[in-house]
């Protein structure tokens, strides 16, 4: 797979590296440590759509015990972009995703879990059921969220706030997250309608085609926070069947690197395809600016 569009990732370096930048239509997994600089590599991302798009991207949090990524300050720090935020209501018309205003909008922070941990096995049995209840409450508000945004232009979406687990198979952020990207980002839009309107989408037909977009040309990012904090441990990860990483078209790795006794920072694009990519470790520093590469 080849393209001569690519979506820049808001770093000059990086898309270099990247052959161009990230490809439309797949899944880009960012996998490194708290603190590492995932976020504003998330962030720089979802800023660049302005100039490529007319639009930038939308940040979707799964953070769950309540503590912030500190999106809305970086964001306002790093490229002077106030945040406009979504909150979860009791109940939403679903209609509302055709008036710009009333939908447009970049995060949304879909729920938490009170400083508990991210497992199902943490979870008795009718916690599960009453979790994954409660998910389906608010899967039609994280639905009108996606799909009003990108029926207004919007062509990137930065999934945030993935907590390490032994397994993926085990974290509960996993499976809405697995539902996000094969139920809403690579769907076809008049299939994403018909989840959202449900009985109702006969009388929203017309319009839904009106607003019709190309979810090919949707780009999804994924910011994963891993156990492991060193470079070399990351890039020796092995990847187990069922992993997200298995799953990712493009897979960047952000770790610690050590230089006798100072330590420092550096990526490497461990896995690009369907494009060539440069083979090699970046250092890069964080500034207010975000991430700065220093070769």
């Amino acid at each position: 797979m080849t393209s001569a569009i690519r979506q820049s990732t808001g770093i000059d370096r990086l898309d270099t590296a990247l052959g161009g930048g990230l490809i439309p239509g797949t899944l880009t997994v960012v996998l490194g440590a708290t603190g590492i600089g995932k976020t504003q590599l998330g962030l720089s991302y979802a800023n660049a759509g302005i100039s490529q798009e007319g639009e930038r991207g939308i940040v979707f949090d799964l953070t769950t015990r309540g503590d912030s990524q500190n999106q809305p300050e970086y964001a306002k720090r790093m490229f002077g972009w106030d945040f406009c935020q979504r909150v979860i209501q009791d109940r939403i018309d679903p209609s509302i995703v055709w008036t710009r205003d009333a939908i447009r909008s970049d995060y949304l922070h879909v729920f938490h879990r009170g400083g508990r941990r991210v497992t199902i096995g943490d979870m008795q049995p009718e916690e599960w059921q009453e979790f994954k209840a409660d998910l389906m409450r608010r899967l039609d508000q994280t639905i009108a969220f996606f799909y009003g945004n990108f029926v207004h232009g919007v062509r990137r979406a930065v999934i945030d706030g993935v907590e390490p687990t032994t397994r993926d198979a085990d974290s509960f952020q996993f499976h809405l997250f697995d539902y996000i990207y094969h139920q809403i980002l690579r769907k076809e839009h008049d299939w994403l309608a018909r989840d959202l309107f449900r009985v109702h989408f006969r009388s929203q037909e017309e319009t839904v085609n009106r607003f019709a977009y190309n979810h090919q040309q949707i780009g999804g990012m994924l910011l994963y926070t891993s156990h492991e904090v060193m470079l070399d441990d990351l890039i020796s990860r092995p990847i187990q069947s069922g992993d997200v990483l298995s799953n990712a078209n493009t897979i960047i790795l952000a770790g610690k690197t050590r230089e006798g006794t100072k330590l420092g920072r550096a990526l490497y694009v461990a896995k690009h395809r369907g494009s060539a990519c440069e083979d090699q470790i970046l250092p890069y520093q964080i500034t207010e600016k975000g991430i700065e590469f220093l070769d």
